[in-house]
């Protein structure tokens, strides 16, 4: 039975792997901010000695774009020193670590899929807090995951939530038709990872759902999905009821993935629909 410590387990990601392990599979070890604080050396040594967990799955962050921008620091404390905490008591204690990412980790300026190859350029802070934590756990440990997504949906805060709220608002939406990704589902994510710690092919890999689409085609949808009828109006990105400094183009090329073969993400609208029927309660 493999141990697993799952920081940051009300998030998205957090909640998706909870509602996807098997029990008699996993010991699992949940903890957010109220239980270990990542960002103290001297807590998650603690934590890690005392439980010595085969795994670290790290979902823990400030993923707020605006957060990070009006207080750099906080968000440096959570996504870079909260990453080398974990990497550090990883390496100590022997374990894997799984530590999540993002496509913030580029500029969006691209035209084509980012592979994980690619240079990496962030224009917010938390894209650069997110790659900072992404060097630290490659400085600290070599049995590590890094994985990098874009455009997550679960249970808590995301776009379908905040879109189906508007939806019941009743008025015209406005939504991005210059912004593209690929929408992933957390639940997708969870079985990519609950996958991957049973393997040894550790590395930097981007795990989204496959195609790609734009924001608007997203909303569009997400609105056929849900039964609901509203007027959907496509808008450059600035002038978005969703607007956030966000990069332009946030498409992620799972590109380890098709080389080694090791696992396949079901289509985004696939996904979507899996997820609209049977996982947002």
């Amino acid at each position: 039975m493999l141990k697993l410590w799952i920081c940051g387990s009300n998030g998205q990601i957090g909640r998706a792997l909870n509602d996807m392990l098997d029990p008699l599979e996993f010991e699992v070890f949940n903890s957010d901010k109220d239980e270990v604080d990542i960002t103290s050396i001297e807590e998650v040594m603690s934590f890690g000695e005392v439980n010595r967990p085969d795994v670290i799955i790290n979902c823990a962050g400030i993923t707020h774009i605006d957060v990070c921008e009006d207080d750099p620091k906080l968000a440096y404390r959570v996504n870079a020193i909260g990453a080398r905490n974990l990497a550090i008591i990883a390496a100590k204690i022997n374990a894997k670590i799984v530590q999540l990412s993002s496509d913030d980790v580029f500029d969006g300026r691209s035209m084509d899929p980012y592979k994980e190859f690619d240079k990496t350029n962030p224009i917010t802070v938390y894209g650069k807090s997110k790659l900072a934590g992404e060097n630290y756990v490659k400085e600290f440990t070599s049995k590590h995951f890094i994985v990098r997504s874009t455009w997550v949906y679960g249970k808590g805060d995301n776009f379908v939530k905040s879109f189906l709220e508007k939806v019941e608002e009743g008025e015209t939406i406005a939504v991005a038709a210059d912004q593209f990704g690929s929408p992933t589902s957390a639940n997708e994510l969870a079985k990519f990872i609950l996958y991957m710690i049973k393997t040894n092919e550790y590395g930097t890999y981007h795990a989204t759902c496959t195609g790609t689409c734009s924001r608007y085609a997203f909303a569009k949808e997400i609105l056929a999905l849900s039964g609901k009828n509203v007027k959907l109006k496509a808008v450059p990105i600035k002038e978005s009821d969703f607007a956030a400094v966000r990069p332009a183009y946030a498409v992620l090329d799972n590109f380890i993935m098709s080389i080694i073969e090791v696992y396949d993400f079901p289509s985004w609208k696939q996904a979507l629909a899996d997820y609209m029927m049977k996982g947002r309660q």
